[in-house]
C-alpha cells in the first residue's frame, strides 16, 4: 500500500534489508555465499511477503548456464557471466573478489552492507539513502584497500556504483537520450534486445551523444499509465551503463563512472567513492516517473530550487566575439525596457580574445574593449536594475595566453603523444591541486571585484591523450578533475551566497545530476530553433524539472536552421523553461520589442508554475503537443500548446488535461469561460490555434470549485 514516509531497516534473522519509500519497496536478501542479493523493487509489499519470496531460479538450469539469483554489485568470481560491475585485480594476479558478509549499518534514511574479501585485505560497503517523501533510491560502493604495505595495490578495472534488476515481465523496453551538439536529448524508446547495450560517454564530460539516465518497462507503459523503473547517474565525467537482457529473460543493468580501458590503483588504507547512482519505480507511467525525479532534485540536489530562475538576456548572438562597453551597455538598456532581470556578457570580454584561438585562461578583462575593467558595466546594468553576470570558461586554455606560456605542464596531455586541439584549446587538469587553487583564486577575485551575479561557466572541448605525467596513478584524473570541478563551484558558492551559476558544455555536453547539484539551471542545447527545441524540452524532462532548463527566443530567420517563425511561437517555446532572451535587441523592430515585453510580463506571471509546479507533457492530434504546470495544490494551471505545422482541413481535436479533477469546476483567465472538470479531463479543451504553421497558445486555469 502507499506509504508517506521512507524507511530503512535489516531484519539480521532473515538477512533481510528493506528501504521504503512512499509508493514502492526495495528489498535485498543476504546470500549463502555473503554476497547481497536482489530480492524485489516495486510495488509495496511487507517484511512476511518478502522473506517468502522464492530466489529466482533459471528455467534453463545446467552446468553452462550462471548464478540466477542477481546481486547488488556483481563481482568476477562464481558462476556471473553477465557484465561485473566490480572488477578488481590483486598484487599476485588474482581477479575478482569473493565475499563474506560483515555486517551491516542502519541509521535514519542510510543503510550500509559490508563486505569483506575472503582472503585479500579488501572491503566494500554497499550504501544505501532514501529521503522523506521520495521515491527515490540512493545508492553507491566505498571500496577499501585494508591491508598493509607488504599486501602491495590493488587495481581497480571497473567500480560502478550500482547494479540494478528489473523484475520478470513479458517484453522489455528501453528509454534512454541521445543526440549530438545542437540535437541533444532526443528521446529514443527501443525494444530491448537479447543483448549486452552499453550506453556510455568516453569524453571526460556527460556529452552531447547520450545520458546516464533510463527507463525500463514492459512494453506498454504511457505517459499516464504502466510500470516504469528509472535510474540515473549522478557523475560529470566519463561514465558506461551496461544493460544485459539474458536469453531466458533476466534483465539488469550495472553503472558508473569511467569506461573501459581506464582503471585506477587502490594503495593501502585508501577508499575509493563512487558517485550515487539514483533510482525510481514508478506505477502509474513515465509522466508520474518524470515528476518523482523532479520532486527529488527540487528537494535534495538543486542548491537553491525556491529561488526562482530570471529572465535572463545574453549577447552572444548580438556580437559574438565583438564585445565592448559601449556595445554591451546599449543592449543592456534595451533588455531592461523589455523587462530582463539578468544580463550576462558572453564569450569576448577578456585577455586577448577577440576570436576563438587566444585568451582563454586569462581572465582579466582586454583592456581596449573595457578601459575601465569590468566594473562600471556592471554597475551601469545594476542601475539598470537587472543582475550581471558572465561567461567564463575555467577548464579551458589557449596556447596564445599568459596562462598557457606561465604553465603549458597545467594541461590534460601525455608527453609522448601529439595533442589534439579542439576549438583551438586544450583542457586544463583541474586535478592538479594548484591548478584547482588558481581556478578559485582566479574566479573569487573576478566575483568579488566586479560584483558578478552569475556565472555561465562553459566548457568546449572533451578529453583527449590522457596524461598525467609524474603521478603513480594517472588515471585518476578522469575522477580528480570533475571532483576538484565540484570542490570549486562549492566553494564560489559558498564564498559568495548570491552568486548563481549555469552549467553549459557547448550546449548540453555536461548536463546530468551532479553537474546541476551545484548550478542552477542549464544550457541544454545551442540550438534556438524553437521547433526542435520542443523535441529537445521533451527528452529533457524525462529527468529535470523545468526550472533548470535555459532556454532563449533569438533572431529571425533562426541561425541555426534558418528557419523563420514569429516572434509569439519562439516565446511560447522557450517559456517552457527558464526564459532568456538571446538575438540582436538593437535591430528588432519596435513592434517585436513591445511584444516582447508583453510575453516577458506574462511568463513572469505564470513562472511559479513553470518553475515550481508538477510538469504534465501532452500529446494531442495533427501534431499538436502540449505541456501542463499545476501548483501543488490543484488551483492553478498553465498549459502551453504547440502546432508548428498544418494541414487543410484537420484541425486539433480538443486537447484532454488528465492532471486536473474531474469533479472540479476551471475558470479560463482570458475569456472567462467556465469549464467543467470532467470535460477537460475526458473529452479536451479547445485550442483555438492561430491559423497556419508555427501556432501557438498559453491557456491559464483556476479552478473554483
Amino acid at each position: 500500500m502507499p506509504r508517506t514516509s521512507s524507511t530503512v531497516s535489516f531484519d539480521r534473522a532473515l538477512g533481510l534489508a528493506v528501504l521504503r519509500t512512499p509508493h514502492s519497496v526495495y528489498a535485498i536478501r543476504i546470500g549463502a555465499d555473503g554476497s547481497p542479493r536482489h530480492l524485489h523493487w516495486g510495488a509495496a509489499l511487507d517484511v512476511a511477503d518478502l522473506a517468502a519470496l522464492p530466489e529466482p531460479a533459471s528455467p534453463a538450469a545446467s552446468s553452462f548456464e550462471g548464478d540466477a539469483v542477481p546481486d547488488e554489485l556483481a563481482p568476477q568470481t562464481g558462476a556471473r557471466f553477465g557484465p561485473a560491475g566490480l572488477q578488481v585485480r590483486f598484487a599476485d594476479g588474482t581477479r575478482g573478489a569473493q565475499w563474506h558478509f560483515a555486517g551491516h549499518r542502519a541509521e535514519g534514511g542510510e543503510l550500509r552492507l559490508r563486505l569483506a574479501d575472503r582472503r585479500y585485505p579488501l572491503t566494500a560497503e554497499l550504501c544505501y539513502r532514501v529521503r522523506p517523501d521520495s521515491d527515490v533510491v540512493e545508492r553507491w560502493t566505498e571500496l577499501t584497500h585494508t591491508g598493509g604495505e607488504e599486501s602491495g595495490p590493488i587495481a581497480v578495472d571497473r567500480l560502478d556504483s550500482a547494479s540494478w534488476t528489473a523484475p520478470l515481465l513479458p517484453d522489455y523496453r528501453l528509454s534512454h537520450l541521445v543526440g549530438g551538439w545542437n540535437s541533444e536529448f532526443q528521446l529514443h524508446r527501443d525494444r530491448l534486445p537479447v543483448a549486452e547495450t552499453v550506453l556510455t560517454s568516453r569524453r571526460g564530460l556527460t556529452s552531447h551523444h547520450a545520458a546516464p539516465w533510463l527507463a525500463l518497462d514492459n512494453g506498454s507503459a504511457t505517459e499516464d499509465d504502466g510500470e516504469v523503473w528509472s535510474t540515473a547517474l549522478v557523475w560529470s565525467g566519463s561514465w558506461r551503463v551496461t544493460v544485459h537482457r539474458d536469453p531466458v529473460g533476466r534483465t539488469t543493468w550495472t553503472g558508473g563512472f569511467g569506461h573501459e580501458g581506464v582503471g585506477w590503483t587502490l594503495g593501502p588504507g585508501e577508499t575509493l567513492c563512487t558517485p550515487v547512482f539514483a533510482g525510481l519505480y514508478s506505477a502509474a507511467g513515465f509522466g508520474a516517473a518524470s515528476r518523482s525525479w523532479h520532486t527529488y532534485i527540487r528537494s535534495g540536489l538543486l542548491p537553491s530550487p525556491e529561488r526562482d530562475r530570471p529572465v535572463l538576456y545574453n549577447s552572444w548572438e548580438a556580437t559574438g566575439f565583438d564585445v565592448d562597453h559601449p556595445g554591451q551597455l546599449r543592449l543592456a538598456r534595451i533588455a531592461a525596457r523589455l523587462g530582463t532581470e539578468l544580463f550576462v556578457v558572453d564569450d569576448g570580454w577578456f585577455g586577448g580574445r577577440v576570436d576563438d584561438r587566444a585568451g582563454l585562461g586569462d581572465w582579466t578583462p582586454r583592456a581596449a574593449a573595457f578601459p575601465g575593467g569590468m566594473r562600471p558595466l556592471a554597475d551601469e546594468v545594476h542601475r539598470l536594475g537587472m543582475d550581471f553576470g558572465l561567461w567564463v570558461e575555467p577548464e579551458m586554455v589557449n596556447r596564445d595566453s599568459d596562462l598557457y606560456r606561465a604553465h603549458p605542464d597545467w594541461v590534460v596531455h601525455t608527453p609522448t603523444r601529439d595533442a589534439t586541439e579542439l576549438r583551438h584549446q586544450l583542457m586544463l587538469n583541474f586535478a592538479r591541486p594548484e591548478v584547482e587553487a588558481w581556478a578559485l583564486r582566479t574566479l573569487d577575485r573576478l566575483v568579488r571585484e566586479t560584483t558578478v551575479d552569475w556565472l555561465k561557466w562553459d566548457a568546449n572541448r572533451v578529453v583527449t591523450e590522457a596524461g598525467w605525467p609524474g603521478h603513480p596513478d594517472p588515471d585518476r584524473l578522469w575522477i580528480d578533475h570533475v571532483r576538484a570541478l565540484y570542490r570549486v563551484m562549492d566553494r564560489l558558492r559558498a564564498d559568495h551566497p548570491r552568486l548563481r551559476i549555469e552549467a553549459c558544455a557547448g550546449g548540453g555536453g555536461r548536463v546530468d545530476l551532479g553537474i546541476l547539484a551545484r548550478t542552477d539551471q542549464a544550457w541544454v542545447s545551442d540550438n534556438t530553433d524553437p521547433v526542435d527545441r520542443i523535441a529537445v524540452h521533451r527528452g529533457f524532462s524525462q529527468l529535470f524539472p523545468a526550472q533548470t532548463m535555459a532556454a532563449w527566443v533569438t533572431d529571425n530567420p533562426n541561425v541555426t536552421t534558418g528557419r523563420s517563425v514569429p516572434l509569439r511561437f519562439r516565446f511560447h517555446v522557450a517559456m517552457a523553461g527558464a526564459l532568456g532572451i538571446g538575438g540582436d535587441l538593437a535591430c528588432w523592430p519596435e513592434e517585436e520589442l513591445d511584444e516582447a515585453a508583453a510575453l516577458i510580463a506574462a511568463y513572469k506571471e505564470i513562472r511559479p508554475l513553470v518553475q515550481h509546479g508538477r510538469q504534465y507533457r501532452l500529446t494531442g492530434t495533427d501534431g499538436v503537443t502540449g505541456t501542463h504546470y499545476a501548483s501543488d495544490d490543484g488551483t492553478e494551471h498553465a498549459v502551453l500548446v504547440w502546432r508548428p505545422t498544418t494541414r487543410f482541413g484537420h484541425p486539433p481535436a480538443p486537447l484532454p488535461l488528465p492532471a486536473l479533477d474531474p469533479a472540479a469546476r476551471y475558470l479560463d483567465l482570458a475569456d472567462g469561460t467556465d469549464h467543467s472538470g470532467t470535460v477537460l479531463v475526458r473529452r479536451g479543451i479547445g485550442l483555438s490555434l492561430p491559423a497556419g504553421d508555427y501556432a501557438s497558445r498559453l491557456i491559464r486555469l483556476r479552478r473554483t470549485a
